[in-house]
């Protein structure tokens, strides 16, 4: 079994603004990442463009659009409106029309996202969101936990993936429970699958924990930022892509 390696480009872009300019490129750098296997490239905007802003989403729009056998993807929060020089997430993606839009329940002011949507609280209210968006021809996946009631109801509001939320596995991974974490995953994963659900995953995925998670059925896509950064620090990034690539195939 195969499934997509999407590349996320914040920690690029963090460490280009911590100077003035432009260095690293992350244009550049992104298709350094596709020129060794990526098969998507995922950004995560945020209202205080403390990494990835507006101008990186429509300069890597611009370079994925003509590319048939790469996607891009846009995740965030969907029910942040325009604060300041900062759009809002969804003028964003109607902007740049991604291939995908990963739609994740974080807040403003959290370092990274850390828990799925409760759609039981949310679900009604994005709804409309999830239709216009697909209505645009943008697939739609939102970030979960691996709870069976929740996938269903990622399935009601009309979904057409789930991103699995892999922190708690990733954290776990090397202890004594962690397979019982990735049998959840797995059961979760089987169920999305049997309702008609794409699964996707990330989180703290690295090239440790990877040799076990790849085995997660059903699996199409997996969305590595962070650890692959770091990674290619040591190993270098065509090294670490190549890594990645053997994992995904």
């Amino acid at each position: 079994m195969s499934f997509a390696l999407s590349v996320n480009l914040n920690k690029i872009a963090l460490l280009r603004n911590s100077r003035e300019g432009n260095y690293p490129n992350v244009v550049e750098h992104a298709k350094s990442c596709i020129a060794f296997g990526a098969n998507g490239i995922t950004v995560h905007p945020r209202p205080d463009q403390r990494h990835i802003r507006p101008g990186d989403c429509t300069e890597l729009s611009k370079l994925v659009k003509p590319l048939a056998d790469v996607e891009f993807n846009i995740e965030g929060n969907p029910f942040e409106g325009a604060i300041g020089s900062y759009p809002g997430l969804l003028q964003i993606i109607e902007q740049n029309l991604p291939d995908q839009a990963t739609l994740v329940p974080d807040q403003s002011d959290q370092l990274t996202s850390d828990h799925g949507f409760d759609l039981e609280k949310t679900g009604k209210t994005l709804e409309p969101i999830i239709k216009k968006l697909k209505d645009l021809n943008i697939r739609v996946s939102l970030f979960m936990d691996p709870d069976i009631k929740q996938i269903d109801l990622a399935k009601a509001v009309g979904a057409d993936r789930i991103e699995l939320y892999t922190g708690p596995f990733a954290a776990a991974f090397g202890q004594n429970n962690w397979q019982s974490i990735f049998e959840q995953h797995a059961n979760a994963a089987q169920h999305a699958t049997e309702i008609g659900l794409g699964v996707n995953a990330g989180h703290d995925l690295n090239l440790t924990n990877m040799t076990e998670y790849r085995k997660l059925p059903g699996l199409l896509e997996v969305s590595i930022g962070h650890a692959l950064t770091v990674e290619s620090l040591e190993l270098g990034l065509k090294e670490t892509m190549t890594r990645y690539v053997a994992l995904c195939k």
